[in-house]
């Protein structure tokens, strides 16, 4: 269990028990001592579609009102919607994805109420987390804590912020397909695309957790690509 490029990585199976109670605790515990949070204050918890990603999002959500936070959750929302809603409520948030890595793996990724963690504090809360290992029980937390629902909120925050990027019906006449495999992004980015006049296809919609590395991407998921530019007679793919 360790940060990375962005925010804490491991195994699934370790994340879903007491390590998340460990590190949520550790990052709770931070935004205190720093003064960057108080007792009482909202943050927000996200996760993607990962198997692990609800366990986990509640085991972390249990850490937090330990302390006394008031825990809310946007549901399935992709990180940056997260980011930005956060950081406009001037709440603190996790989310709870691994990105692109494989799916028996997992992560959580921590924001400041003004923003992403940074290195130094990656340190601040690792070396918490140490301590806090030796002196939390062994057993992870059990229950479910009293969440906030703000995930319709969150898109809808989310979606007026990109709603006024383009003029209106930029993208006006242009057919553009949307991999959609398991992102949690998918159906915002169709709706997305339609708003700005594009004929939206949603393609490749997947109930099973694909990870999809964009600097790595497959023979096999190429192939599967151009075909569909071909075949539909597409401007563009997502």
């Amino acid at each position: 269990m360790k940060f990375g490029t962005s925010g804490l990585r491991g195994l699934s199976a370790d994340l879903k028990g007491r390590p998340s109670t460990v590190y949520a605790t550790a990052f709770g515990q931070y935004l205190l001592d720093s003064g960057r949070a108080h007792e009482g204050d909202l943050v927000m918890v996200g996760r993607d579609f990962r198997d692990s990603s609800p366990a986990i999002a509640q085991t972390c959500a249990l850490a937090l009102t330990g302390l006394g936070f008031s825990v809310a959750s946007c549901g399935t929302v992709p990180t940056p919607a997260l980011a930005f809603y956060g950081s406009r409520s001037k709440a603190a948030s996790l989310m709870i994805t691994g990105s692109h890595i494989p799916a028996d793996r997992n992560g959580i990724k921590f924001y400041r109420p003004d923003g992403e963690i940074d290195k130094a504090d990656e340190a601040a809360i690792s070396d918490l987390a140490v301590k806090l290992d030796r002196s939390l029980p062994d057993e992870p937390m059990v229950g479910k804590a009293k969440l906030e629902d703000r995930s319709g909120e969150c898109v809808r925050a989310f979606m007026a912020r990109n709603a006024g990027l383009l003029s209106k019906n930029a993208l006006s006449g242009l057919r553009i397909g949307v991999y959609q495999h398991s992102t949690v992004a998918r159906d915002m980015m169709v709706q997305l695309l339609s708003n700005y006049g594009a004929e939206a296809i949603a393609l490749g919609r997947s109930e099973t957790f694909i990870p999809v590395d964009t600097e790595a991407v497959s023979s096999q998921t190429i192939a599967l690509l151009r075909d569909w530019a071909q075949s539909l007679a597409l401007d563009a793919l997502v």
